[in-house]
């Protein structure tokens, strides 16, 4: 007898659906209001929060593969919304922060995200997000173990 696989219980299926689900959602919101992509706006706020960084700091981070943060830093510095700096150490790399005018982008992004975040897990209380929240980085651990 053979094995059946059943997507509606398999869990990576549904945390991959789910996923996306809320990266549209969050995709579109972006895009309406701040021309940005999802690439675009997860550079943004990694930026924002950890400049200066590199592109290779960058894709660890996000877990973008390089083509994607390179098209996505490429977009934003095109745009002014980004700073690329020579870095001292590595000649072949540069640190990239955010111009003023990210700064101001990364000032209307940050509180939508927020509300984003709060329309979408505001039906569940604190001690269930912070299961979920423990759940997703066990989950992410173990991924991450299979690939060694």
């Amino acid at each position: 007898m053979v094995e059946r696989l059943h997507l509606d219980q398999f869990l990576p299926y549904l945390l991959s659906v789910t996923s996306n689900r809320v990266s549209a959602r969050i995709a579109g919101a972006y895009e309406a209001l701040f021309g940005l992509s999802i690439p675009e706006w997860r550079l943004v706020t990694l930026i924002a929060e950890h400049a200066p960084v590199t592109q290779a700091q960058l894709c660890e981070r996000s877990r973008m593969d390089k083509v994607t943060v390179s098209r996505a830093a490429i977009s934003l510095t095109e745009r002014g919304l980004l700073v690329r700096t020579p870095n001292a150490t590595d000649r072949r790399s540069h640190h990239l922060r955010l111009s003023a005018e990210g700064e101001a982008l990364y000032a209307q992004v940050a509180p939508q995200a927020n509300a984003l975040e709060r329309r979408i897990f505001g039906r569940f209380d604190a001690r269930e997000l912070a299961q979920f929240t423990d759940m997703l980085r066990r989950i992410d651990a173990a991924a991450a173990e299979e690939e060694d």
